[in-house]
């Protein structure tokens, strides 16, 4: 007899994990389609492989740049959360991984009783190794925990690319920043030595009687007018740093920082936009949006087989007696094996509302990636729209700086032969200052946009342009993989 049971038990148990190994299916039910409505194509022509595709050290012209931005990577704050929320999420996905494995555990213990059919007190010494609660995952309800799991460490790693990609943008552009600023205070303290100088004429004449104290305070205006802006241009050059130290995570060295006039900032050749289909592949944070569209479609898997029965196998084998020294003898050996099922009958519809929940939260994430979608391709378009015309309005602005520069000396010449008056030199003077001034905002718009046009592509996730991104395929494509390989 104990033979027949030895057989049985080991039949049970073999059978019983064959089932939970290959029954397990998924509810999750078909994935939806995401209407988003975009562009075939981006508002400006454009040919040629992305610029996304490059590293950001080759993209990136200067070496000090290049410096501060590596400095960046390694001690942001930013980039240093998103990492370590990779590390929970990566952890949480094994914890559901380890949830499809039976826990083994170790017991023993010792139990002192007295029962009513013997005589005295007894003492019952138990060693063994036991299975508690193994769910036998027929609905798929831990396959597809395990899943939502899944999604969500690779959209938390998507994420933190697209964390990189912004941290690069703003960086270049935070430098870029301090440059154009240092610039600017450059220009501001050389037009105030030449409204001094106009000052200085003025008062002379004034003094001596040839004009009158109108043309002085007009000068003096000037004068102050200038002193504003070179105060104004140094508060923007610490602010510029400020902003440098915090992207950074620790102070920039000033040699790494540029006092002149930043010309170009990338190596590129042409600033190709590349194909639509690509935008999609090399922007992270729209990546992210679909593992997070995959996890919301697993979570209506779990909670539809929340309907089912649940069926938990527990079990333990060990050695039991009496008397301790007889333990580990032979005829100790005891074991037990038994499934446990947890039906639901009426909960007030608890498990149907939470199916409903987890369709809702599907289709809010499938809005975001719909909006994902749209954002990145309205951003990249942003962009090219002032690509294609700044270009025409840095030389409109080059030729308008040589026309006020030109006419400032003609009014200035005029005024010191006697011909002009002194207000024909001021304006002339105020329209050459705010040319310069605008020819250096649109220099550095310029390359911004350049920055801006690499980043809304989805540039800075890799180093190098030789680098390999590896896309791992979500929950829900890995499950469409399957369906065509062993079609129905």
């Amino acid at each position: 007899m104990q033979k027949i049971w030895s057989i049985s038990g080991r039949s049970i148990a073999v059978s019983a994990l064959a089932l939970a190994l290959t029954a397990c299916q998924s509810m999750r039910g078909p994935e939806p389609v995401a209407q988003a409505s975009i562009p075939e194509g981006y508002s400006s022509n454009t040919s040629g492989t992305s610029i996304a595709e490059q590293g950001y050290k080759d993209f990136f012209a200067d070496q000090r740049l290049l410096q501060v931005i590596d400095l960046a990577v390694a001690n942001n704050r930013d980039l240093r959360t998103a990492a370590l929320n990779i590390q929970r999420a990566q952890q949480q996905y094994q914890i559901t991984e380890n949830n499809q494995l039976p826990t083994i555990g170790a017991s023993g213990g010792i139990l002192r009783q007295d029962t009513a059919t013997s005589n005295g007190a007894n003492t019952v010494y138990n060693v063994g190794l036991g299975v508690t609660a193994y769910e036998l995952d027929f609905w798929g309800r831990v396959r597809s925990l395990k899943d939502n799991a899944l999604d969500n460490f690779l959209a938390t790693a998507s994420a933190r690319d697209a964390t990189q990609i912004a941290l690069i943008g703003q960086v270049a552009q935070a430098w870029l920043s301090y440059s154009y600023a240092n610039a600017n205070l450059k220009l501001a303290d050389q037009t105030l030595k030449a409204q001094l100088e106009s000052y200085n004429l003025n008062k002379k004449r004034f003094d001596v009687g040839i004009d009158s104290e109108l043309p002085v305070r007009q000068a003096q205006i000037s004068v102050e007018t200038a002193r504003n802006d070179v105060a104004n241009y140094k508060t923007q050059i610490a602010q510029a740093k400020n902003l440098l130290n915090l992207l950074v995570g620790q102070p920039v060295p000033d040699n790494l920082l540029s006092s002149q006039r930043v010309t170009r900032i990338t190596n590129a050749s042409a600033l190709s936009a590349g194909l639509p289909s690509d935008l999609l592949n090399n922007r992270p944070d729209v990546r992210s949006a679909e593992y997070q569209l995959s996890a919301a479609g697993a979570n209506i898997g779990a909670a539809k087989a929340r309907l089912f029965p649940t069926i938990s196998l527990t079990g333990s084998a060990g050695y039991a007696s009496t008397d301790l020294s007889n333990l580990f003898k032979t005829g100790a050996f005891v074991w037990s094996l038994g499934p446990s099922l947890d039906i639901p009958l009426w909960d007030w519809g608890t498990r149907k509302a939470n199916i409903k929940i987890s369709e809702t939260d599907q289709k809010i994430a499938l809005s975001g990636y719909e909006k994902s979608l749209q954002s990145a391709f309205r951003e990249v378009n942003d962009a090219l729209a002032t690509r294609q015309n700044i270009g025409d309005r840095l030389s409109a602005q080059r030729r308008l700086v040589d026309a006020t520069n030109t006419t400032y000396k003609l009014a200035n010449a005029r005024f010191r032969a006697g011909i002009d008056s002194f207000l024909t030199v001021l304006d002339a003077q105020r329209s050459s200052y705010a040319a310069e001034q605008g020819l250096l905002l649109l220099e550095q718009a310029n390359l911004n946009n350049q920055v801006e046009l690499y980043k809304t592509l989805g540039g800075g996730v890799k180093t190098n342009t030789t680098d390999q991104v590896i896309q791992q395929p979500s929950s829900s494509e890995l499950k469409q993989q399957a369906q065509s390989q062993n079609p129905k």
